[in-house]
């Protein structure tokens, strides 16, 4: 029987008897969550039995890689793939149904055409919306104020890549006529 006297190296015990140590003294674990100076969630790392010890396993960071963890991340990874693959098709058929249109805004015009205000984000995602289409804000891309009556071409952001253009017309609303 070993007697460890020395609280400093009972805790190494403990520390080397809970976690399987690799041949450079470190543990492999599987995060459960991202951290960004280790990794992405499902990423096995190698870390020092402390850190795994008293940060990683008791915040529920991390788990220790075991095979049964390994099968468990891969087939998550394959499901993922999946729903991902699903959204990326829902998000071509977003942006072809946005191309195929085309939106008019009334504003307020002077008798040569430009604005008094300009035509924001705000106003095309409200167009969008009477069409049936929602979008935020943040997915609209103005190159720059829209400020004159004219036809513009502006590109959406949907995510994972996928842009498409929409034709705003930008026409005097009824009360300037």
């Amino acid at each position: 029987m070993v007697v460890v006297r020395n609280k400093r190296a009972r805790g190494k015990l403990r520390a080397n008897k809970r976690f399987p140590l690799s041949k450079t003294g470190e543990v492999q674990l599987l995060l459960t969550q991202t951290i960004d100076p280790l990794g992405k969630q499902g990423d096995i790392v190698n870390v020092k039995p402390g850190y795994a010890v008293n940060y990683l396993v008791p915040q529920g960071l991390a788990v220790i890689a075991t095979e049964h963890h390994k099968r468990m991340v891969l087939k998550h990874r394959a499901k993922l793939a999946e729903i991902q693959k699903k959204r990326l098709a829902s998000l071509n058929t977003l942006a072809d149904e946005i191309r195929s249109k085309s939106i008019s805004i009334e504003a307020k015009a002077s008798a040569e055409g430009h604005l008094f205000g300009s035509v924001g984000p705000a106003d095309i995602v409200k167009a969008l919306r009477a069409e049936g289409i929602v979008l935020a804000q943040e997915q609209v891309r103005l190159s720059g104020p829209i400020k004159e009556l004219a036809l513009y071409t502006v590109k959406i952001y949907l995510g994972h890549g996928v842009e498409s253009e929409l034709k705003v017309w930008v026409v005097p609303s009824v009360s300037d006529k």
